[in-house]
């Protein structure tokens, strides 16, 4: 049961530390902590859908650089106890512990579910899902590799952050306006949650990931996509009874 008066938040996509950012890098965290302090004192729960930076790997004593400002704020909502869900998503596949140890977050590598008030919710960041997609189904095999994370450690910071770097910006560039035009009965997404319906009932699907905000029926349940935190900067929250996807302008 959700506590009368609290909400569950949910959002995706901030690419924090991402080029597009180089003119004004600060802008869009602040705006992300603002949205942070509006919530936060009727958060009952609190999920990020992945791709919370452009990049992002931990070595055993080093983190990237940047973030520190919603760092700083989510971990005021760990230290009031306030439960944090953080989903790797294909940009930051590869967090491991840093989050749960400063913050006590914890870290989702796959969809999970979850049932408030007699609803039954999937979440994840979305990636990866459905038919299709092959080509970075398979990449994804080689990211969440041990052997290849331990081999990516090695590389000095200089040469990994910039490799990462570049192929986060050619994959942007490379998908263009692609991501802002909805492909009805063809996205992977609406592909995916038609087929898990045929198997097993859910009444809402939150993801993120596609960069477009999505709000449809699908199969007899809600999709909803929650877009990306370059223009849109929309959220859902759901108070036990309804979900509603919003947008924060302040």
């Amino acid at each position: 049961m959700i506590e009368k008066g609290k909400n569950i938040y949910f959002a995706s996509d901030f690419h924090l530390n991402s080029f597009a950012d180089k003119s004004n890098p600060h802008d869009r965290e602040k705006k992300i902590v603002r949205w942070l302090s509006s919530i936060i004192d009727d958060c009952a729960e609190l999920y990020l859908l992945g791709d919370i930076f452009d990049f992002w790997f931990e070595c055993k004593h080093v983190v990237p650089k940047g973030g520190v400002r919603l760092l700083g704020k989510l971990a005021e909502f760990g230290d009031r106890g306030i439960p944090i869900h953080i989903f790797t998503g294909n940009h930051d596949v590869w967090m491991f512990g840093y989050f749960s140890d400063e913050f006590d977050a914890v870290i989702h590598t796959k969809p999970i579910e979850r049932v408030w008030n007699g609803k039954r919710f999937m979440i994840g960041h979305g990636d990866g899902l459905g038919p299709g997609d092959h080509g970075y189904k398979l990449i994804k095999q080689v990211f969440t590799n041990k052997l290849a994370q331990r081999l990516f450690a090695f590389l000095h910071p200089y040469i990994g952050v910039t490799l990462a770097t570049f192929f986060s910006k050619t994959s942007r560039e490379s998908t263009g306006h692609k991501d802002q035009i909805f492909l009805g009965d063809s996205e992977f997404l609406i592909q995916y949650i038609k087929s898990l319906q045929k198997r097993e009932h859910f009444d809402y699907f939150i993801f993120g990931h596609r960069h477009l905000v999505i709000d449809e029926k699908v199969a007899g349940s809600r999709y909803i996509n929650l877009g990306e935190w370059f223009s849109a900067c929309n959220y859902a929250k759901f108070d036990g009874t309804d979900l509603t996807l919003q947008a924060f302008e302040s």
